[in-house]
């Protein structure tokens, strides 16, 4: 993943300044169950879209399903998926991301606090 896209989950993670609540007992159930309600809705508002532009281009006669089975993106267009496939995936992780954040933070902190002992 690009630093670019994973700026955009750094500044996700840090609107969240609410403790999480948890419905189930565990909290890995809990995180798997955001990840895949992040991916049901990209999935649904992807499918929404795309359903859009076949029906548009169908309709004006401009293009039929079988060429866009057949498509094969050039070099470009294949370097724009790929950044699409990397913020997809920043956001679709994000809780993990925003957990990593918060270990780390907890862990800088007891250390912090740590060695503030030994000063003394």
């Amino acid at each position: 993943m690009s630093d670019e896209h994973l700026d955009v989950v750094r500044k996700a993670s840090r609107a969240v300044t609410a403790p999480r609540t948890y419905v189930f007992d565990h909290p890995d159930v809990e995180r798997l169950l955001d990840i895949v309600l992040a991916l049901t809705g990209e999935l649904a508002v992807t499918q929404e879209r795309l359903d859009t532009v076949e029906r548009l281009l169908t309709a004006k006669n401009l293009v039929q399903a079988e060429e866009i089975e057949a498509f094969q993106p050039d070099s470009q267009a294949a370097k724009e998926r790929l950044a699409r496939h990397e913020a997809l995936l920043a956001r679709v992780l994000r809780i993990l991301h925003q957990d990593i954040a918060a270990m780390q933070a907890s862990a800088a902190t007891a250390q912090a606090g740590g060695q503030a002992a030994r000063d003394h």
